[in-house]
């Protein structure tokens, strides 16, 4: 083999070895760093769920995303005429964020509701008011709150064709962690308990303040 050809096979194996090198830093660099955090349920990547909003809190004010979520919060979608889920649901978020509190780590309870035709403000403020102290109940315009639900990939269907005062209203039940700087952290399925759901969430909270993720 001529001296020539050599170098030129040893530049080739050097420049594919600088190619993998650089690939594999950049994955490294790129990995997830809340992947220890999750646990095989639902899964949404740092900031790729969620959007700008301004909507109606139960007090009457219009509010933004920067107002709501200034720290972190668990977001959930639903209605307070809802029969069973969306109490249950905003109960167990709630009893999650107390065990929350108890650990230092300042958590929101945001409901978001899917059926702002009859959750005036006032009616939130009863609904909240009951879950929890610092719990803030969201509706606003029919147009606002599918904006809303489509950032968040949340579904809701109102049926009220047949009889528009008593419906039902169908809706996902996720409920979703919600960190400033990061975004939508993860969605978590109804099947936690209240207790699962502070654990994970206490997971995300600690590495993204740790890490600036």
């Amino acid at each position: 083999m001529s001296k020539d050809r050599t170098i030129l096979i040893l530049g080739s194996l050097a420049a594919v070895l600088v190619l993998v090198t650089g690939w594999l830093w950049l994955s490294r660099g790129e990995a997830d760093p809340l992947a220890p955090c999750r646990k095989g349920g639902m899964q949404a990547g740092p900031g790729n769920l969620g959007a700008p909003f301004e909507l109606t809190d139960q007090n009457g004010r219009r509010v933004t995303d920067r107002q709501v979520l200034a720290e972190p919060a668990l977001l959930y979608f639903g209605y307070t005429y809802c029969p069973d889920v969306c109490p249950m649901d905003s109960a167990r978020n709630a009893e999650a964020v107390a065990m929350l509190e108890g650990r230092g780590i300042g958590v929101t309870p945001v409901f978001i509701s899917v059926d702002p035709k009859r959750d005036t403000p006032e009616v939130l403020r009863d609904f909240t008011g009951a879950m929890h102290e610092r719990m803030i109940g969201l509706t606003g315009s029919p147009a606002e709150i599918a904006a809303v639900s489509k950032a968040w990939g949340n579904y809701y269907k109102v049926n009220d064709q047949e009889d528009p005062k008593n419906y039902l209203v169908d809706h996902m039940t996720n409920t979703y962690l919600v960190i400033p700087d990061t975004g939508t952290a993860e969605v978590f399925g109804r099947e936690l308990s209240a207790q699962e759901l502070a654990e994970r969430a206490a997971c995300f909270i600690d590495v993204t303040s740790g890490s600036g993720v």
